[in-house]
């Protein structure tokens, strides 16, 4: 009776056992799969070498797929946030862009060169406090050039205005080329406006500005919504 009672509890301790060690392997296996599983991202990285200043178009980058966990906080995941924009360092083929390495032409506050488009230059024209309204014009504003001058001599003399060129860009007031303000800088007075225009009207903005008074007139900012 004894020797039944020991066989009993050796072949139940066994079982426990038994079911004790699938138990464990059981969770083991599912930690490991947990651990296999990886969220993937996707990120925008260079397709070939970027130079500095270059412009960056679609045809120079890539989507990739990196674990969630590696990708750096600023590293860029929409290709709208890099085409159109320049390097502002080079970037490598296959480096992942991160958004420090990247800026707009109207973002830039240290080359004007940077801010000027293909095609276009940069001329800057003097004006005074009322040839600049006021120098209220600022960085990214769209002016208007009219010429004033004089024409002929003494009792003959007349004054004639002529509206030179229209909708121009400007790049910068004095050395200034962003239009936000510093807490500091509420107002500045400037003496240059550096407009952006295509090479012959720089030569008639030029020209005009020999001949008599150039005035800028300012464009308003506000879009207008739809009429009803």
């Amino acid at each position: 009776m004894r020797s039944k009672l020991v066989f009993f509890l050796a072949l139940t301790m066994g079982l426990i056992t038994t079911v004790l060690f699938f138990s464990t392997m059981s969770q083991s296996d599912q930690a490991e799969g947990k651990e296999q599983e990886v969220v993937m991202v996707e990120v925008i990285a260079a397709e070939e070498v970027i130079s500095a200043n270059q412009i960056i178009n679609e045809d120079m980058i890539r989507k990739i797929k990196v674990p969630e966990a590696d990708v750096h906080p600023l590293a860029v995941r929409d290709i709208s946030e890099v085409e159109g924009k320049f390097a502002t360092a080079v970037i490598e083929k296959d480096e992942i862009i991160l958004t420090h390495r990247l800026k707009g032409d109207k973002e830039e506050t240290e080359l004007v060169s940077r801010k000027v488009q293909d095609g276009y230059r940069a001329v800057s024209v003097g004006v005074d406090i009322v040839q600049s309204v006021s120098t209220l014009i600022e960085p990214e504003d769209y002016v208007d050039a009219v010429l004033t001058e004089i024409l002929g001599e003494g009792d003959v003399s007349m004054v004639r205005t002529e509206l030179v060129l229209e909708e121009i860009r400007v790049l910068a007031v004095g050395r200034k080329m962003a239009s936000e303000f510093s807490e500091e800088e509420q107002y500045m007075e400037y003496t240059t406006l550096t407009l952006e225009l295509k090479p012959k009207d720089a030569e008639k903005l030029i020209n005009a500005s020999q001949k008599g008074n150039l005035h800028f007139t300012l464009h308003s900012s506000i879009i207008p919504g739809e009429s009803d």
